[in-house]
């Protein structure tokens, strides 16, 4: 069908007789003739036979439009030609010949209505094309006219106008031109009036003009100059935004920050601007430390300027520390203060933004960039806040680390830890940090100084006790630890750094934060060297020495000031440290208060010492270092537990060591006061130096921490009978100890706010098992004074002289009863001489009557366990001298009950027991000795029991008496 479609695309339009009368000859052979046309037309076909022959035409022969069948049948022909069989394939091709032949006629007869049809559209087309030829030839001449009417004149008066034009254009580009040449002049004016925003936008302005006349040659040069003009202005804009570290000024900073926006670099400037204050705190401080170590080290050829800050900073002098310490926290303020300022200047300006939406960006891409520039400041000054206070930290810390502080006095270590404290105030106002590694590196100096300090002050301690006549130093009657200088801190509401004198005027400013007090001006660390002098001014004022208007009535002699003696306003110094810790009171002072009209009697008159004040004084200074630096916290409470130990143990070794405490029976240390002073023993004394160590020696280490037992002095004598044994010693002593427990106790809450969690249970145990025992001490220091102002061995010896057997009740008690009452008649007289010189408590008048009764009682019994032979007479004289002594002694002391009352009476009355009543009696009654119990035993059921059992009672004597051995 292909080959028949091009065929007939070859022959043009022409009909189909025409067609088959212009085929070439070969064509002619193929196709059949009208006749034979005919023929096959009239010829009755067989389709299916038709469509086989058709079918078995080869292939070859429908392969393209240039195959030549006669060639390749003549081709085909064998090389002997047999005339039979090629008829037979001659008509073989003439059969296919003919079926194609009618397939072809079939198919031209079936199209050839819509030929006819085509045929006529091309004659239409034809006829219009011509039309349309016409026309255009007419246009062509008409429009030939119109040009050489009309045209030509017209166009030639547009173009002149056009040429106007661009003449007045070019003359205004040449003027813009002239003034880009001397923009350069006007914009270095502007620089030098720090005017950078105006210039920027000139500069842009320029620039942007320059690019519309950039195909002109002279722009180009001036283009590059503009650029280099925005470049230097840049630089100059980078060294104005460096200045705002050290000293912000709000307009100043204004201009800058609207220069940087104008550039388009808002985020650009505040990556600088955290960039500059890095560099300005590193430049702040060196220069600080550098001023004070070529200061100090005069001529030294030493380049100090190429050293590093570490190394710096060790060669800062002792006396150079301080100032240098607070020159560089006052140069680092400055420094919080202007990123401080330059936050608020982003708030509020931010804020101004918010209310006025739309002023500044006029699309709403302009309004996103806007937005994200404003997000980005935002985040990189809250980061930056962090940042900068490390460098900060970092840098005092290399300060307070390259000096050794340990020597220091203790008032320049308190003005250390007090400007530190003062700057971790400033870091947590700043950014809200805890400050640790300045709280860290200043916890190690402070513990490296407390220590070299505490044991400075025990050694002191010991040196003041071994001098220690324990006589009363003369306070107020109202004495109270708060008018001391060193507890001041207790009782105001201020940070450390503000001195009392200034209270009163910063009450308004005390809700403010820092950064609030200071906007304005000022400084936070420049009144240290005022708050010294001015403590220093106030001491006297607050030491409780001097006499006022109230002590009228105490100190009848002392009215002023004038008669303090000198000796009470001199300080003494060590001569290591050169501090001055106490105001010590010499005993010529003292002897001559005691012979003043000073009311010692008076009840709530405090008894303390010259070396009690010192302790709670360097409780106050403990306490005050430990108030600014809260982490050492423990380390300070666990050295003020050591001051009271030592004092304690030392009270204890002068004057209640006593080996007759046992033997006495009385329980007069309780297991809790022997555990703690074997505790302070181990753990504080070095035995060692006393020579008093029997066991395994300590390290070195261990004995640096601990410090030798005491020695009384021997001002002090303890064995005059007419002193009562140094009983006014004794209760100075002693009181003083309960006085210091009593301050202790005062100061409980604060200690226990002061000390972390997880150590309270040390202070805890500290109270209780060290404080409260402060009070047993009265039992065995009181107790030898009651056993030797009273002769018991001679009313031993007269009651043995008495006769017991008698026959008749006597109504006369025995004479050794009178002995014994003016024994204590005696004692009450000297105990009265006492009192004159120190006042004596209640509680010490308590003790020591009842240890005296208490004695007296059981030398009573022990008197009547010596005696032989006992009737029921002499039972009964036992009673009546008993009760004899109870009246009058119930005369000479207001002590209620009696005591041991019924440790004589019980013992008396067990004369008159049967044998099984005397059994009971004897397991009952372990008070009484082996001894006392025997002679019940023996004199009193001796004639009345058989000596099976009497044997028997004894036995059982022995059982309660072998646990005891």
């Amino acid at each position: 069908m292909q080959k028949i479609k091009s065929l007939m695309a070859r022959q043009g339009l022409k009909s189909p007789q025409e067609s088959v009368v212009d085929m070439s000859p070969v064509e002619s052979f193929r196709t059949p003739s009208k006749e034979e046309l005919r023929e096959l037309r009239e010829q009755p076909t067989d389709p299916q036979a038709e469509q086989e022959i058709i079918d078995r035409i080869e292939e070859v022969y429908f392969s393209s439009d240039s195959f030549d069948m006669v060639q390749y049948e003549l081709e085909r022909l064998p090389p002997d030609l047999n005339l039979l069989e090629l008829e037979e394939y001659r008509d073989k091709l003439k059969r296919q010949q003919a079926a194609v032949s009618k397939r072809v006629a079939d198919l031209i007869l079936e199209k050839q209505p819509s030929y006819v049809k085509e045929l006529e559209r091309v004659t239409s087309l034809q006829t219009n094309l011509q039309l349309a030829a016409v026309i255009c030839t007419n246009a062509r001449r008409q429009l030939r006219s119109a040009k050489e009417g009309f045209t030509e004149a017209s166009l030639g008066l547009l173009a002149n106008q056009r040429r106007r034009q661009l003449l007045t254009g070019l003359l205004k580009s040449l003027r813009t031109i002239k003034t880009l040449q001397r923009t350069d002049v006007r914009l270095s004016e502007m620089l030098e009036e720090e005017d950078y925003p105006g210039a920027i936008q000139l500069c842009l302005e320029c620039q942007k003009a320059a690019s519309t006349f950039k195909h002109y040659n002279c722009i180009s040069e001036l283009n590059s100059k503009l650029q280099d003009t925005l470049e230097q202005i840049e630089e100059q804009l980078d060294v104005a935004l460096s200045k705002t570290c050290k000293h912000f000024d709000v307009s100043h900073y204004t201009k800058v920050q609207l220069a940087y926006k104008l550039l388009g670099k808002t985020q650009t400037a505040m990556d600088q601007l955290h960039m500059h204050f890095t560099q300005a705190i590193h430049n702040t401080v060196f220069q600080v430390v550098l001023g004070y170590v070529e200061l100090c080290a005069g001529n030294a050829d030493t380049k100090f300027q190429k050293m590093q800050y570490k190394d710096l900073c060790t060669h800062i002098t002792t006396d150079s520390y301080i100032p240098c310490l607070t020159d560089l926290c006052k140069a680092l303020w400055e420094v919080m203060l202007s990123y401080h300022l330059t936050m608020l200047w982003h708030d509020e300006h931010y804020k101004e933004e918010e209310a006025t939406p739309g002023a500044d960006d006029s699309s709403a891409e302009g309004s996103d960039e806007s937005t994200v520039d404003r997000s980005y400041v935002k985040k990189k000054l809250e980061h930056g806040l962090t940042r900068i206070w490390q460098d900060v930290q970092l840098k005092v810390k290399a300060y307070l680390l390259g000096t050794d502080v340990s020597n220091f006095k203790y008032d320049d270590f308190i003005v250390v830890l007090d400007v530190i404290s003062r700057l971790m105030q400033v870091g947590e106002e700043f950014c809200g940090s805890k400050s640790e590694v300045l709280q860290e590196s200043i916890k190690r100096q402070s513990v490296n100084y407390f220590k070299n300090y505490h044991r400075t002050r025990l050694e002191e301690l010991r040196m003041f006790l071994e001098n220690e006549t324990w006589e009363l130093c003369p306070v107020k009657y109202n004495f109270s630890i708060a008018q001391l200088q060193e507890f001041n801190f207790m009782g105001q509401c201020r940070s450390p750094s503000v001195s009392p004198s200034r209270q009163l005027e910063s009450t308004e400013l005390v809700e403010l934060s820092l950064f609030e007090q200071y906007l304005q001006g000022g400084n936070p660390f420049e009144m240290q060297i005022d708050n010294k002098e001015e403590e220093t001014d106030d001491v006297l004022a607050s030491n409780g020495y001097e006499s006022d208007e109230l002590e009228k009535s105490v100190y009848q002699d002392y009215d002023s000031d004038s008669d303090v003696p000198e000796e009470l306003k001199q300080d003494y110094v060590d001569e290591q440290t050169g501090d001055a810790p106490v105001k010590s009171v010499s005993r010529e002072t003292l002897r001559s208060r005691k012979r003043s009209d000073y009311n010692l009697n008076r009840a709530n008159a405090p008894i303390l010492t010259n070396t009690t004040l010192n302790v709670i004084r360097l409780v106050g200074k403990y306490m005050q270092m430990m108030n600014i630096l809260k982490p050492i916290a423990f380390d300070v409470i666990h050295c003020v537990s050591q001051l009271f130990d030592y004092y304690l143990y030392a009270v204890y070794t002068f004057f209640g060591r006593n080996d007759m405490y046992e033997s006495s029976g009385l329980g007069l240390i309780s297991s809790r006061l022997r555990t703690t002073l074997s505790r302070i023993q181990e753990s504080l004394i070095d035995v060692e130096a006393g020579g008093e160590n029997t066991g395994p020696h300590a390290s070195p280490e261990d004995r640096r921490e601990k410090v030798p037992s005491p020695h009384l002095s021997q001002l002090v004598v303890l064995t005059a009978s007419d002193t009562l044994y140094g009983l006014a010693e004794r209760v100075v002593a002693t009181e003083s100890l309960v006085f210091l427990a009593e301050q202790f106790e005062f100061l409980h809450l604060h200690l226990d706010t002061m000390m972390p969690s997880a150590k309270k249970p040390f202070l805890q145990q500290f109270y209780s098992q060290t404080v409260s025992t402060a009070s047993e001490l009265r039992k065995p220091i009181y107790w030898i004074v009651a056993a030797k102002a009273i002769d018991y061995e001679q009313m031993l010896l007269l009651m043995a002289g008495v006769k017991w057997d008698i026959k008749e009740i006597m109504s006369q008690h025995n004479v050794y009863v009178d002995v014994l009452l003016k024994e204590f008649e005696k004692f009450n007289q000297r105990l009265g001489d006492v009192s004159k010189i120190v006042r004596i408590p209640l509680p010490v008048s308590n003790v020591l009557w009842e240890h005296c009764i208490r004695l007296a009682n059981r030398t009573l019994v022990e008197g009547y366990a010596n005696v032989k032979k006992c009737s029921n007479e002499g039972r009964a004289l036992m009673q009546l001298d008993f009760q004899q002594f109870l009246m009058k002694l119930e005369k000479l002391t207001d002590l209620r009950p009696i005591p041991d009352k019924e440790f004589v009476e019980t013992y008396i009355k067990a004369y008159y027991l049967t044998e099984n009543d005397m059994e009971q009696f004897i397991k009952n009654h372990r008070e009484y000795s082996m001894k006392q119990l025997t002679n019940l035993v023996n004199v009193c059921l001796g004639s009345h029991i058989n000596k099976k059992a009497r044997q028997k009672l004894l036995a059982a004597i022995d059982d309660i008496d072998r646990p005891k051995r």
